[in-house]
């Protein structure tokens, strides 16, 4: 069939919030940056795998490296809506192409990246209630642990009455994850809800700071909207040091699980290193956000030729 995966008139719907989106920005003042799809290098988090172009480098999983070589060269606030992509990422909420809306405020933390995405979602979907939960709030409520100081120990009993898995995982940032996607997703409700500070363990690209009751912290957020996870945003990290050994860890666990190993991103590092901005920076999943929007249940039914 040659049909588009959409209907004609979710296919409206979808132009008009790619136009809210730029418009949102464009009040702003915040410039829309065109970064390539393909380069040479590409991220070591254990948690994505991209796709390799034989011959050519790889398809980009998010434009963040790109945007922050701009931000490091003195581009100021700077905004990205395009597409990304993933391997092995495809159901009823994933596609190994989607589209991305990516964001960075010079100036600003997360806190104050949270607010202004709230404004955005208030502009979109006006009738929809916002919640802002810290993690601890919303992993002890229902976990009944505070994930800060639970050992690994501890987390591995959870998952095993819990979820019933006899083979618990070996690492407190994963145990946190699969507790968090199975037992708490399911009960943050109907409301847009920015969840915060998150685990130390989690800080992917995030800065970490030490909370006033001595709890390390990172600086870090993800919304969620009716079960389905839309954004995930940092308060970003500076230091060209600090993130090169985090990057060197991911490369130590991808090779203890099997998993392909990259070469560190040197251009990027070399950014940080000349010195990138105070700066937060979020990435949300368009295709999702309109799902949302309309009440779809299929990411097929938003996207225009979902399977080529």
């Amino acid at each position: 069939m040659f049909h588009p995966s959409a209907s004609l008139d979710v296919l409206q719907k979808r132009a008009q919030l790619l136009h809210q989106l730029r418009a949102f920005f464009f009040a702003r003042q915040i410039m829309e940056v065109d970064v390539p799809a393909l380069g040479q290098a590409t991220v070591t988090d254990v948690h994505l795998e991209p796709l390799t172009v034989t011959g050519a480098g790889y398809l980009q999983t998010s434009p963040e490296y790109f945007m922050k070589r701009l931000l490091a060269s003195g581009s100021g606030s700077i905004y990205y809506l395009g597409k990304a992509y993933r391997r092995d990422e495809s159901g009823r909420r994933h596609r190994a192409e989607f589209t991305m809306l990516e964001w960075y405020r010079v100036g600003l933390e997360d806190r104050q990246l949270m607010a202004e995405m709230a404004e955005l979602f208030r502009q979109l979907t006006p009738q929809t209630n916002i919640t802002m939960r810290s993690y601890r709030d919303a992993f002890s409520a229902v976990i009944g642990v505070c994930p800060h100081i639970a050992t690994l120990a501890e987390l591995q009993a959870i998952i095993t009455q819990t979820l019933e898995l006899h083979s618990p995982l070996q690492d407190k940032s994963a145990c946190l994850d699969l507790l968090f996607s199975h037992r708490v997703e399911p009960f943050l409700g109907p409301d847009i809800t920015f969840v915060y500070d998150y685990p130390a363990e989690q800080c992917a690209l995030a800065r970490i700071v030490t909370t006033d009751g001595g709890v390390q912290v990172a600086r870090r957020f993800e919304v969620y909207w009716n079960g389905i996870e839309l954004a995930n945003g940092y308060w970003e990290l500076c230091s060209v040091g600090e993130q090169r050994e985090r990057f060197e860890n991911d490369r130590r666990v991808r090779a203890a699980n099997g998993l392909e190993v990259p070469e560190l991103d040197e251009r990027f590092l070399a950014a940080l290193g000349a010195g990138l901005p105070d700066c937060a920076g979020v990435a949300l999943g368009v295709d999702r956000l309109l799902m949302c929007l309309i009440g779809a249940k299929d990411i097929r039914d938003v996207m225009p030729f979902a399977d080529g």
